[in-house]
């Protein structure tokens, strides 16, 4: 890519859109275009298309998307699988109708079935069912690659697609109904930190700051304490412990955005279609036990309550480690440890509340 090149991130305020965006301004590159969601809704086919006609984009890094957990996952089936592959096929199909030179289009590891051997191989795609709780999320992003990939046959694109493992860091979601379980756990152990010192204040710069999500920001009386306390109790957290999720027996692997982010730029700088294939996995080849997890997150915060486990929720997938052989053979690795990056994610969480 040329540093003067026009290049659309598509999604540039969520998670690994604005990550996206930070590196390409880190290397030098200077026409970088994005556009909101209130301005422009990539669902709506006419309206991406008018975009790309007027923009003619020559790169496109494909990271808009609707995301969430188990949670949201589960009980937003219908607009998890809609939206999202109505994104991927207007802004794919519109990169190939107005010439983009190279796409990148972000995917998840959830593509892969629930008992995939471990590490998971890209070649693993389509081996088995899918984890239940996501499966709309993980077909839409299975379509998303399918497209590229037949269009680079068909047509003679160059449209790649990385799957990332698990992401955390700088602009996460962290409304306790629609994220990711890292971050959830870092604001929970957070609310809870305060909750037993009784800050009362510094809980209500969190909530003005990150909705709690399940409706209960509405119930919140800023001067009758005790609704703030029936608030959190309905999210797991009491002034002496924090309710995680399942059993904390599964594992999961994680990787820092930025470190993505770099893996993205380096991909679309170097390498082509022709050299990655159908898609490439991007991770860091190690995992955790959710339960270790959870303490490592307890004790960076410096929460000195207790952790309750609710068995009667779902733990999803046992285990979901990515093979990056392909990747590492094509020279890269990611850099940031899996504790240094929650130290750093913390510490801006709570810049960001200061």
């Amino acid at each position: 890519m040329e540093k003067d090149a026009k290049i659309y991130v598509a999604g540039h305020r969520g998670l690994v859109g604005s990550a996206i965006v930070r590196k390409l301004k880190e290397k030098g590159y200077t026409n970088i275009v994005t556009r909101t969601h209130q301005e422009l809704d990539l669902t709506d086919q006419k309206a991406t298309r008018e975009f790309f006609e007027k923009e003619r984009p020559e790169y496109v890094f494909l990271a808009a998307a609707k995301v969430g957990g188990i949670l949201a996952n589960n009980t937003y089936k219908a607009d998890f699988i809609y939206q999202n592959i109505m994104i991927a096929a207007n802004v794919i199909e519109a990169s190939y109708r107005y010439g983009v030179k190279k796409l990148l289009n972000l995917g998840s590891s959830c593509i892969y079935p629930k008992y995939a051997p471990q590490p998971m191989k890209e070649e693993y795609l389509l081996t088995g069912a899918l984890e239940p709780t996501n499966e709309p999320y993980a077909i839409a992003k299975i379509s998303a690659i399918k497209l590229c990939r037949y269009f680079n046959e068909q047509y003679g694109t160059n449209f790649i697609s990385v799957m990332p493992t698990n992401l955390y860091g700088p602009n996460d979601n962290f409304n306790l109904e629609t994220s990711h379980v890292l971050p959830a756990l870092l604001r929970k152990f957070h609310l809870g930190k305060l909750l037993m010192a009784g800050d009362y204040k510094g809980i209500l710069k969190d909530i003005r700051k990150y909705p709690l999500g399940f409706g209960l920001d509405k119930e919140i009386d800023e001067h009758d304490y005790t609704t703030i306390d029936r608030a959190l109790e309905k999210v797991g957290i009491t002034r002496n412990t924090i309710k995680v999720w399942g059993t904390g027996e599964v594992y999961r692997e994680f990787l820092h955005v930025d470190d993505l982010a770099d893996a993205c730029v380096y991909l679309m700088e170097k390498y082509d279609y022709k050299d990655i294939g159908e898609f490439v996995n991007v991770g860091t080849e190690e995992d955790v036990k959710i339960k270790d997890l959870v303490y490592m997150i307890k004790e960076i915060v410096g929460y000195e309550g207790d952790v309750e486990w609710d068995t009667s929720k779902p733990d999803g997938t046992p285990r979901k480690l990515l093979d990056v052989s392909r990747l590492r053979e094509l020279g890269w690795k990611h850099r940031l440890s899996l504790q240094d990056g929650i130290i750093q994610l913390y510490n801006c969480y709570v810049l960001q509340l200061s």
